[in-house]
């Protein structure tokens, strides 16, 4: 049986990806409420900040925060799959998944954007905004990110605009 080596740095920042079992499955946006739920629950019993989150049907990209002495975002993701699991009546979740510990400003840049870009790379809308489950929504609101980021004008295999 192979050993995973998990990064354990205590008060880092994480990038995650977290699959279902099922990869033709919907349930994370069918059922976004009982999945945000679940966090919440995670989230006020065990704090971690938030950077930034996206949802798709089958699988989801998360940059989280860790407190200062704290380095257990294993537990965290048990919990989390745990109670959505327990509020939608079945287990639906990949056994493993993948993290990676952010190392500097522009590691963060590059997994902030990749988080934020998804919807549009796995061909689910032409323009960012117009994917409902995830952060970006609140970067727009805050300044960081322009609405019209990464629209239908944009080849992201060659990182330009199409012109």
């Amino acid at each position: 049986m192979p050993h995973y080596r998990r990064s354990l740095e205590a008060g880092a920042t994480y990038f995650f990806t977290v699959n279902l079992a099922d990869r033709g499955s919907g349930v994370l946006v069918e059922r976004v409420d009982e999945l945000r739920a679940a966090v919440r629950k995670v989230r006020d019993a065990r704090p971690f900040r938030i950077e930034a989150w996206v949802v798709l049907p089958e699988h989801m990209h998360a940059m989280w925060t860790l407190p200062e002495g704290d380095w257990d975002y294993a537990g965290r993701w048990r919990a989390i799959k745990t109670e959505f699991s327990k509020s939608i009546g079945r287990s639906v979740w990949q056994k493993r998944y993948w993290e990676h510990t952010i190392r500097d400003d522009r590691d963060y840049a590059a997994h902030f954007d990749y988080i934020h870009l998804n919807p549009y790379k796995h061909g689910l809308v032409r323009n960012v905004r117009d994917w409902p489950y995830s952060s970006f929504h609140r970067y727009v609101d805050a300044g960081v990110y322009p609405a019209d980021w990464l629209g239908d004008d944009v080849d992201i295999s060659a990182g330009e605009a199409k012109g």
